[in-house]
């Protein structure tokens, strides 16, 4: 009985006699497994030349070059693939030997389908493995992140829905906005709620790509494919293979490449730069742009195609200056994160620093905030950040309307309970210098209410 696996694999299947290849020609697509199958270590060297596989079932005794020739040579041009021996003359010396060769299982003829079923499940579990904790790395560096969206204001509002009701998909996904907004940040919302969340995100800045290494970039190269490429390499798109690869402006891209990835949208299919063979790629792809993707198409400057099949879902995401209810959240959380990225200890926003960032427009969106919150906290005395800690310009800003809270329309004030009694706490703080006691005091509570409310506002707001 032929048993299923876990995840599809690409397998590479080398053996000398005919009968075997026959046999395992129709059970390894029975399994669920793509294959290629070799009579020699000759054809197999080709093979490998040609297109990447997760695995490589080997038999040993092989006239002409032997598997631990074709073992070796797998080793320098495809690491990545895992190495299974099967032979027919296995002994101790046989299977030591695999192993110091870093073979990744041994088979001994005659085996049975089940062993081979089984061999491979756990090479597909070794991979899957790999790919959450590139996963778990790719979280822990988004400098960016936060698990969360920050902001309660109508427009962040309808982003966090639109997010929650696209996650589950697989549909593409187009995000437009101004720089800085925070683009990225919506992409890993997505992946993190979509049931990839386990599995590899990729951010790609497409802008950023030298324009004669883009296509190697994103869809990999094989050896000798130009000058210095002496060995194959994966390319981001197959990075992500089960995940979500994000494609940061993208309308950047020329229209060679936009054709090409057209292509790999439409057939989920990855070829090497140099090579013949393309193979599938199961990838969510995520779009952003800070230019007007409509307008390009209507001036002839992008792919009219290109842009419906990637606009499946389209999520505008709004600039800083029209959520500006969403500043003092936004300043809290980024204080939060830079305090503790850089062991600063606990400093507070004045009521006044918080007037002054409201009155500015923030051309520059979320970056640009994050920036001025970062030079504040350095230039603060430690306890409390004041409009004059703040770069110059967001004071001549404000120099031309108000400087205080008191000054600032009912419209801009806080419209839930909790943030109105945090404004309170925050006044009370900022009067005695981060003086808690007599914060307390003043407020008429308990000091100990007084930290499980600071406590609670520093958790919302780190996320």
């Amino acid at each position: 009985m032929t048993i299923a696996t876990t995840q599809k694999l690409r397998v590479l299947f080398v053996d000398d006699e005919q009968a075997i290849r026959d046999i395992m020609k129709i059970e390894l697509p029975r399994m669920g497994h793509d294959v290629v199958m070799c009579e020699d270590g000759y054809a197999a060297m080709k093979a490998l030349e040609k297109q990447p596989f997760d695995a490589a079932i080997v038999d040993l005794r092989m006239p002409g070059l032997s598997g631990w020739d074709v073992i070796d040579h797998i080793k320098k041009v495809s690491p990545e693939t895992e190495v299974i021996i099967s032979t027919g003359h296995g002994d101790m010396e046989a299977a030591i030997q695999a192993i110091r060769s870093r073979a990744y299982d041994f088979l001994r003829k005659p085996w049975k389908m089940a062993d081979i079923s089984a061999s491979l499940n756990r090479v597909a579990e070794k991979r899957t493995l790999t790919n959450k904790t590139i996963a778990l790395e790719s979280r822990l560096k988004a400098a960016e992140g936060s698990p969360d969206l920050i902001g309660h204001s109508p427009p962040m509002l309808r982003v966090k829905k639109l997010c929650e009701k696209i996650a589950p998909t697989d549909s593409s996904v187009l995000i437009q906005g101004e720089t800085g907004t925070g683009k990225e940040l919506v992409a890993r919302r997505i992946h993190d709620l979509s049931p990839r969340s386990q599995m590899p995100f990729v951010p790609v800045n497409c802008g950023a790509l030298a324009e004669h290494l883009v296509e190697s970039e994103l869809f990999g190269h094989g050896k000798g494919a130009y000058t210095g490429a002496d060995k194959s390499r994966k390319g981001l798109i197959e990075v992500a293979n089960g995940g979500t690869l994000f494609l940061d402006e993208f309308g950047e891209l020329d229209k060679s490449m936009q054709v090409k990835l057209l292509r790999f949208l439409e057939s989920g299919e990855v070829r090497r730069v140099g090579e013949n063979e393309a193979f599938h790629v199961d990838v969510r792809v995520v779009c952003a742009t800070n230019r007007n993707i409509q307008k390009m198409v209507a001036e002839g400057l992008f792919r009219e195609d290109l842009y419906f099949r990637i606009n499946t879902f389209e999520i505008p995401l709004p600039p800083l200056r029209e959520r500006k209810d969403d500043n003092p959240d936004l300043a809290r959380t980024l204080s939060a994160r830079y305090m503790k990225r850089r062991d600063i200890p606990e400093t507070i926003l004045s009521m006044e620093a918080i007037g002054v960032l409201k009155q500015h427009e923030w051309p520059g969106n979320v970056r640009e905030l994050a920036n001025a919150l970062e030079r504040a906290l350095i230039m603060s005395d430690g306890i409390t950040i004041r409009p004059e800690d703040l770069p110059s310009h967001l004071q001549r800003d404000t120099a031309k309307g108000a400087t205080t809270l008191d000054v600032v329309p009912m419209s801009a004030m806080p419209k839930t309970l909790r943030e109105v009694e945090m404004e309170v706490i925050y006044r009370a703080l900022d009067k005695f210098q981060g003086d808690k006691p007599k914060a307390a005091a003043e407020l008429g509570i308990a000091l100990k209410t007084l930290y499980n409310k600071l406590n609670a506002d520093q958790t919302k707001a780190a996320g």
